[in-house]
This record gives structure tokens, C-alpha cells and sequence, in this order.
């Protein structure tokens, strides 16, 4: 069943809300490794993709890109590629 507040929702803004891949904390990545598949995938600087990497440390999780569900497949199909546990879902800070 849906709510009203999902049916008055158009097909429109479904489809343009942004997706986002996330990255997981994991015990088997170094954090070396972590921060170099940062850089090779999405040339990240490398204080950014340390940056990102801490946050997967510290706090479980981060964002590292975003965009349409097909681009942020793409991105968590690679990230697996490389041994990253990633998933992706829908932005809801919008």
C-alpha cells in the first residue's frame, strides 16, 4: 500500500532524485588501499580519497559519488571490481 504522500510523488521527481554509492567499513581493506582505489577511480586528490577513506573508518560508511541509479551501478559494480564493499541507494537529504 502506498501512502498519500508517496502517490502525490510524480514519476518526474522519482526518476530525478540523485543516487549515491557508498562505501563500508570492511576488516580486510588496508587503508592504503582503500585511499588508492579512491584516486584511480574517481581521481580524487589524494587528501580527499584520505579524507573519504578515514570517514569509512571512523564512521562506518561514506558517499563517494553521486548521480543518476545507472551511473552509481557502474560505481559500486567497480568498487566491487577492486574488493570494496559498496551499495547504492537513492539521496534522501533532498
Amino acid at each position: 500500500m502506498s501512502t498519500a504522500t508517496e502517490s502525490d510523488l510524480s514519476i518526474s521527481q522519482l526518476v530525478d532524485r540523485p543516487w549515491v554509492a557508498i562505501v563500508w567499513d570492511d576488516p580486510v581493506n588496508l587503508m592504503s588501499y582503500v585511499t588508492y582505489v579512491f584516486i584511480k577511480l574517481f581521481g580524487f586528490s589524494q587528501e580527499k580519497a584520505h579524507e573519504l577513506m578515514m570517514k569509512v573508518h571512523n564512521e562506518g560508511k561514506a558517499v563517494v559519488s553521486s548521480g543518476s541509479r545507472e551511473e552509481m551501478e557502474r560505481d559500486v559494480q567497480r568498487l566491487h571490481e577492486n574488493g570494496l564493499w559498496a551499495t547504492l541507494q537513492r539521496d534522501d537529504k533532498i
